[in-house]
């Protein structure tokens, strides 16, 4: 049986909202923050439905939990998201201080360590590659529809 607290038992949940993201013909991403072992923001990539780039999952996941905790700071709180963040998503989680980042696959073209590793506050405990390949399958398999 599995965890209910564990890394790979919320990226799960966070993969349901990938595939979410997939049904809409969205880029498949999907985030979640966890506090106190409870999922109190969630999101899913919408810039196409939203007509805006900023509607990443972890924007929307973050913007729900700052308010489920009236709040600016998520300092006990961990981001699960399916893809490493991009520069604007960790400069977000930066100024949210979140402790804990868990992401599943890397993004090595506009994932922020490609860019800067140190973007993250420096308290932030960051943990990659939980369900990475599930996460990447679903990116290959939606990238290789919109090129047919």
């Amino acid at each position: 049986m599995e965890n209910i607290l564990s890394d790979d038992f919320f990226m799960k949940q966070a993969l349901r909202l990938a595939k979410q993201a997939f049904d809409e013909d969205e880029i498949p991403v999907g985030a979640i923050v966890v506090c106190e072992n409870q999922i109190i923001g969630k999101g899913y990539n919408q810039t196409e439905r939203l007509n805006d780039v900023t509607a990443h999952a972890e924007m929307l996941a973050l913007t729900a939990a700052f308010s489920a905790l009236n709040s600016k700071y998520l300092k006990e709180c961990t981001l699960y998201v399916t893809l490493e963040p991009c520069v604007m998503c960790a400069g977000a989680l930066f100024w949210s201080q979140i402790d804990r980042v868990v992401f599943g696959a890397s993004d090595k073209k506009r994932g922020y360590q490609h860019f800067n590793a140190e973007i993250l506050h420096p308290k932030t405990e960051i943990v990659g590659g939980i369900l990475a390949e599930e996460s990447e399958q679903l990116m290959k398999t939606f990238f290789q529809a919109k090129r047919v």
